[in-house]
């Protein structure tokens, strides 16, 4: 009995560290040749814009085709942008409940993709909301741009 529990306790450790290494390091972003501009006129539409340019920064991390039906973390963020396309702030609304690994990582992703879209149609800063669907390897997808969920 004492050899199944030791298996199972290390068992729980290796899949906790597997984990915790695919978001040790922030991917460098790809940074597109010029700085775009937004037409966009309320925050919902420049969450658009906001969401194809993560995109954009990481397509090796985009996670293709629909989610599976469990996923390893689910956080949401508040993300205010300047003028300039610049981050103000980034606030987590909502931690995911067991992979607190990804909160900072998620964060660092947002920060290094910048500079964002410039709102040129806003009078100051644009705050937008933003959902993360995070995947054990560090694949993730925006639900602005979701895919969707496999039923299994």
């Amino acid at each position: 009995m004492t050899n199944i529990k030791y298996y199972l306790a290390t068992s729980a450790l290796l899949a906790s560290i597997s984990a915790h290494s695919q978001f040790a390091a922030v991917p460098t972003p790809l940074q597109p040749a010029e700085q775009r501009s937004s037409e966009a006129e309320i925050a919902k539409e420049y969450r658009i814009d906001a969401a194809r340019h993560i995109y954009a920064a990481y397509p090796t991390r985009i996670h293709r085709g629909k989610l599976p039906p469990l996923m390893y973390a689910i956080m949401l963020t508040d993300i205010e942008v300047g003028p300039d396309g610049a981050v103000v702030n980034v606030v987590v609304t909502r931690e995911p409940a067991a992979a607190k690994e990804v909160t900072p990582w998620v964060v660092a992703l947002i920060r290094r993709a910048a500079p964002f879209p410039r709102p040129a149609n806003f009078n100051g800063n644009v705050v937008f909301k933003e959902i993360w669907l995070v995947d054990r390897s560090g694949n993730f997808q925006v639900d602005t741009l979701t895919e969707g969920q496999r039923d299994r």
